[in-house]
Formats: C-alpha cells, sequence, structure tokens
C-alpha cells in the first residue's frame, strides 16, 4: 500500500508510517488523552504496526496523528485522532477528518468511532451518525498480562 500525502497552508498529511514520531504520538496518548492513558509505548508501536495511519507534519515535525483499524475490505474504526494543543484552531482536525474518510483505501466501508466530546466534528466533515441502536453493541476490556 503506496503511502498518499495531502499538503494545505504549509502543514502535510501523511500515511507514510516511516515518518511517524512514535514517541511523541506515545507521550500525547499516554499523558495527554483522556481515551489512551497509561498506554504502553510497545502498544503504541503495535497498534501504529497494524492500523492504515495517518500524520500531521508542519516543517518542523509531527503535529498530529490519526489512525484507522482496518481489514480493507469491510470496516474500519477510527481511533487516537489529535492535533497538539500548539496547532488547534486552524482546521487541522477537520481536514484530517476529511482525508481520512476520502483515502482510497477506506472507501465503500462501515467507519465507526468513539468520542466523548467531538460529535459535531466527525458529524460534520466525517459524515458520521450517531448509532441507530446503541444497545446491540457490546465491548469487552481485558488488560495485556
Amino acid at each position: 500500500m503506496a503511502g498518499r500525502t495531502y499538503d494545505r497552508d504549509g502543514y502535510e498529511i501523511s500515511t507514510d508510517r516511516s515518518r511517524l514520531e512514535v514517541e511523541a504520538i506515545h507521550g500525547y496518548l499516554a499523558e495527554r488523552s483522556y481515551w489512551a492513558q497509561c498506554r504502553s509505548l510497545s502498544a503504541v508501536r503495535a497498534s501504529i504496526e497494524h492500523s492504515l495511519c495517518f500524520g500531521i507534519y508542519d516543517g518542523e515535525g509531527q503535529v498530529g496523528f490519526a489512525r484507522a483499524v482496518t481489514d480493507y475490505a469491510t470496516f474500519a474504526w477510527l481511533c487516537d485522532v489529535f492535533v497538539l494543543e500548539t496547532h488547534r484552531g486552524r482546521g487541522l482536525g477537520k481536514w484530517l477528518i476529511e482525508c481520512i474518510v476520502a483515502h482510497p483505501e477506506l472507501q465503500g466501508m462501515r467507519l465507526m468511532l468513539a468520542t466523548r466530546d467531538a460529535h459535531e466534528l466527525y458529524r460534520r466533515y466525517g459524515g458520521f451518525d450517531d448509532l441507530e441502536d446503541p444497545s446491540r453493541w457490546m465491548t469487552t476490556r481485558r488488560r495485556r498480562t
């Protein structure tokens, strides 16, 4: 799968995994996110290896990230989406979501995600809707041993 690159206003979004700043991604997720606190560096590395990843870059380094866990046929789970605080308010989150939902390898699939506070962002820029019947969905949480 060839990497894709999108450019806008001095920023770049790339799916090239080799450009990802894994330690910085881990730092944000483990220390500043509400959904992945205490996630280990090894778990972040493994999750990146098994996902379609999107990095946002300015001229100095990585400023945002998202990944889609997918079978590349029917389903993708969008997760670990963030833009660094110093780069927020510039439309980068909106652009990131637009790039993800337009990505050729994700077309024709069911895309899903969970969010505590960004419902309108995903509705407006990604076309996401609330689950029709949340009672049909189930989950389990298992800690690695």
